[in-house]
């Protein structure tokens, strides 16, 4: 297994990049796991603006030269694994930013007759890694679950990948957040998948 973790958030001392050195080591003691690449939106610079104009066009997005590179390494994931906080009930902006560019069509799907597109990412799977500050269930209670909607059915099963996880960790700056559990929790995930 090919596994592409990309992680999304600003500070190396946060508790999400406790959580991508629990995934870099389980997965480096799991056998299956053949190759681990890590993608860090923030230090890689990456930047998260769309630009349209008379040059750049939404339709040629799928073959824009200064994004080959990331599309190469979703191309050769099995799994792709996301770190990120959740702010205000979703994903960072830095994070939407390259959902929009990368998972474009004649990459990601084919448009074709009927309501829905044919996915192009079909065989791969999805794990989501997010933390929060607020309870672990507010997004299902007070915001009726729109974090995993958007992210399973807006994207994920639009372009094809069905096998998507969650891990949403909340109460994460709380002394009685758990974070030493919740740690363990994606450690032994990773060592074992």
């Amino acid at each position: 297994m090919k596994i592409l973790v990309i992680y999304t958030h600003p500070n190396h001392k946060s508790l999400c990049y406790a959580f991508l050195e629990k995934i870099i080591k389980g997965s480096n003691e799991n056998p299956n796991i053949k190759e681990l690449q890590v993608l860090d939106l923030y230090e890689e610079g990456f930047n998260p603006v769309l630009v349209f104009n008379e040059n750049k066009r939404r339709r040629d997005m799928y073959c824009d030269p200064q994004l080959e590179k990331y599309r190469k390494q979703i191309s050769w994931a099995d799994k792709i694994v996301f770190v990120y906080p959740i702010w205000w009930g979703r994903p960072p902006a830095m994070l939407m930013g390259y959902i929009d560019q990368l998972f474009a069509a004649n990459f990601a799907y084919k448009d074709k007759k009927g309501l829905l597109p044919e996915g192009l990412l079909k065989g791969k799977s999805v794990v989501c890694v997010s933390t929060m500050k607020g309870p672990t269930r507010y997004p299902l209670f007070w915001l009726n679950n729109s974090h995993k909607i958007l992210m399973k059915k807006a994207l994920f099963n639009f372009v094809g990948i069905k096998k998507v996880k969650f891990f949403e960790f909340g109460n994460m700056e709380s002394p009685k957040g758990k974070q030493t559990k919740k740690l363990e929790k994606i450690y032994d995930y990773f060592k074992k998948i």
